[in-house]
């Protein structure tokens, strides 16, 4: 398994028209091909939007971008998401082990 953890800087006053559009454009059509959002956050200075979502393998992750991109979900949504971001940052995360 892994989670691709992302982090967004939204624009200056477009936090709740961000999350609006989350909610009812970007996570739909994440669930619809199959690429759960697992997680979500905002910080508290209320500019970062952090989310999560998980692969069964690294493996699947451009297979699943690359079917995101083509569905008619994210085309839906033209524009939108870029006009809300000013800087994206992107990790693939596997589930580490602590000793104990």
């Amino acid at each position: 398994m892994v989670d691709q953890m992302r982090s967004y800087t939204i624009n200056k006053g477009m936090m709740d028209s961000w999350i609006k559009l989350f909610e009812t454009g970007i996570k739909p059509a994440h669930d619809a091909v199959g690429m759960p959002v697992v997680a979500t956050w905002v910080n508290m200075d209320h500019n970062q939007f952090i989310w999560v979502r998980r692969f069964p393998e690294g493996a699947d992750i451009p297979v699943k971008e690359d079917e995101f991109r083509n569905s008619d979900g994210f085309k839906s949504l033209g524009t939108q998401p870029g006009d809300h971001i000013a800087k994206m940052d992107v990790q693939n995360l596997e589930l580490g082990k602590l000793a104990a």
